[in-house]
Parts: structure tokens; C-alpha cells; sequence
């Protein structure tokens, strides 16, 4: 019920945000819809904002040999493909905002393990999948470091687990207290 409120709540930053988007990049759709997956491995359709141009993903296989993350993972700093708009929306987590709507769902939750796409989890071993024990969320104990972009991928693993572990009304309290203060801190890609 919460993410419904905020969901109406927001709809008129949402539709600001969908505006700049498209006077950005017109090319395409001001919402980013990909497969993930979720719990036990099933997979959901998975919504953002935008913030890549629109061939983005056909440009990935030109850009692996960039990745600076270890694991399964894909990230490059100051990626080509992220619009003037999306490095703002990213920075601020906005572009995360949409996915209010897979927590509505019942695809996410607000604290969780964030969502993988399927090609990273077929290189899972037994003990990565473990992350997958879970719904995911919209944030978790990686989300909120500022390093967060720093850490190996084993690293985020382990958080994962721990939050796992760990998991309770107070965890989640905790982390969603920190994932405002990432948010109003800008501490996003």
C-alpha cells in the first residue's frame, strides 16, 4: 500500500522527469523496461527510468572489455551510453523511482538484494544463487555505500547474504534511513 501512495504522490515528478527524457533523447520510451530476476530465479519484467541511450544494450558488447567490475557484473565509469538527463537521474537515484511499480506488484520489495539480469546469474555459482533466496528490493546494504561502486563483486555477495541473515523490521528500517541519506547525499553512479 505504501508504494501506491508514493507512487501518486510522485506522479507529477515522474511525469516531470518522463519530459526530460524525451526532450534528452526523443528516440524512445522515457521508461526502461529489462528482465531480471528474482526470487528462486523467476523472472520479472523490471522498470526505470531511462537513462541510457536507446541502443544501449546492443552497445554492451563493445564496451565488455571496459568492465571495471569483477564477477558477473557490468560497470565503466563515465559509460558513453548514459544521456545528460540519466547521469542526473542517476545520481540522484531517481531513475530508480519506477520501480515502485514491481514493489506494488509483488516482484520487489523495498529492501532486498537488488534484481539481476539473467545473463550475470547463469555465471552464478551455488553460493551467488543464494542471493536469489529472497525477494529482491529496491535497495540493500550496497545501495547505501558510498563505495558502493568500489566493491568486488564477492563483497556484494557477502552483504547480501548477511542481509539475508540479518533480515528484520529493524534491518530494513536501518537501511532505508541510510538509503536516504545516500539519496540526498547524491551518492548514485
Amino acid at each position: 500500500m505504501a508504494s501506491a501512495v508514493v507512487l501518486i504522490v510522485l506522479s507529477p515528478l515522474f511525469l516531470v522527469v518522463s519530459i526530460f527524457i524525451v526532450l534528452d533523447d526523443p528516440k524512445g520510451s522515457p521508461i526502461f523496461v529489462q528482465t531480471r530476476v528474482g526470487k528462486d530465479g523467476k523472472e520479472f519484467r523490471f522498470y526505470k527510468f531511462r537513462s541510457m541511450v536507446v541502443d544501449a544494450e546492443a552497445q554492451l558488447d563493445e564496451l565488455l572489455a571496459q568492465n571495471e567490475m569483477d564477477g558477473p557484473v557490468f560497470k565503466i565509469k563515465d559509460d558513453p551510453r548514459i544521456t545528460r538527463v540519466g547521469k542526473f537521474i542517476r545520481k540522484t537515484s531517481i531513475d530508480e523511482m519506477p520501480q515502485l511499480w514491481n514493489v506494488l506488484r509483488g516482484d520487489m520489495s523495498i529492501v532486498g538484494p537488488r534484481p539481476p539480469i539473467p545473463r550475470e546469474v547463469v555465471q552464478y555459482s551455488d553460493y551467488q544463487r543464494q542471493r536469489l533466496s529472497v525477494t529482491p528490493g529496491l535497495t540493500c546494504y550496497w545501495q547505501v555505500r558510498k563505495d558502493r561502486n568500489m566493491c568486488s563483486f564477492d563483497e556484494w555477495v557477502e552483504m547480501d547474504l548477511q542481509y539475508i541473515q540479518e533480515r528484520s523490521i529493524g534491518t530494513d528500517l536501518k537501511i532505508i534511513l541510510k538509503t536516504f541519506g545516500a539519496v540526498l547525499g547524491m551518492n548514485g553512479e
